[in-house]
């Protein structure tokens, strides 16, 4: 089983005076998912190293309209399919299952920072598939501790929309924490504040990013076997209480 957690990061560097700022993403995304944050945690955490912790748990579906023995064996092929729909994120294989992943670039508490993740795409095990977080050999991450969890379960739908004739739901949740190693300057900020701010940076990277990639996927593996769209595909949307 691969490590779960970056172990290794080293504090993000503040000598200068630093403002508090929402995070800005590029590539605007329509809504195109049924998923939605389904717990938040209502206060912010303090680990023993006093680094600040910030923690969401999202929860979502998407239709293929192909039996759930097509679908796993595509998500098992991911050399082809993981690069392709993470573009334009940078994707480098670390292993036969194992990627980097840097998400992009942005702006929190006056710095701007982008994010790198490696992340162990495990083999399809009776209609679950899951994604975790694994270290990225020679890379330290400045100031943060990232820890992904994500399991995606196949299940036969009940019924197919003509054209098609098949369809598999595949539902997925998402675990995800990270925790910030904060510069010394900032310790005079209030923590509501700082975990406000991370709060909306977090939440705007995972909608962007589970939205790119869920509408990705479906186009890439509907395309590649010449599948017809489920007529669910433009009926879904985001939603998010994370940090309210």
């Amino acid at each position: 089983m691969p490590s779960a957690q970056n172990s290794n990061a080293s504090p993000l560097p503040g000598d200068e005076e630093v403002g508090v700022e929402e995070a800005v993403v590029n590539d605007q995304i329509s809504p195109t998912t049924a998923d939605h944050a389904v717990g938040q945690a209502p206060h912010a955490q303090v680990p023993l190293d006093g680094a600040l912790l910030l923690e969401g748990y999202y929860a979502g579906k998407m239709d293929m309209a192909a039996d759930s023995d097509t679908v796993g064996r595509y998500l098992n092929s991911h050399r082809g399919w993981f690069t392709r729909c993470a573009h334009p994120m940078q994707v480098e294989a670390l292993s036969d299952h194992g990627y980097g992943l840097v998400v992009g670039r942005f702006s929190v508490l006056g710095y701007e920072v982008e994010p790198k993740v490696g992340l162990y795409l495990s083999p399809l095990d009776h209609q679950v598939y899951r994604i975790d977080t694994i270290p990225v050999p020679g890379y330290v991450p400045p100031g943060y501790d990232v820890d992904f969890h994500a399991v995606m379960r196949l299940q036969d739908g009940p019924n197919a929309t003509p054209p098609a004739t098949n369809l598999t739901q595949v539902d997925w949740d998402l675990s995800l924490a990270v925790k910030i190693h904060m510069p010394r300057l900032l310790n005079s900020v209030p923590r509501s504040l700082l975990k406000s701010s991370g709060d909306r940076l977090l939440n705007q990277v995972v909608r962007q990013v589970s939205k790119r990639l869920t509408r990705k996927v479906q186009d890439d593996f509907h395309h590649s076997h010449n599948l017809p769209l489920p007529e669910s595909y433009r009926g879904h949307h985001f939603w998010s209480n994370w940090g309210r």
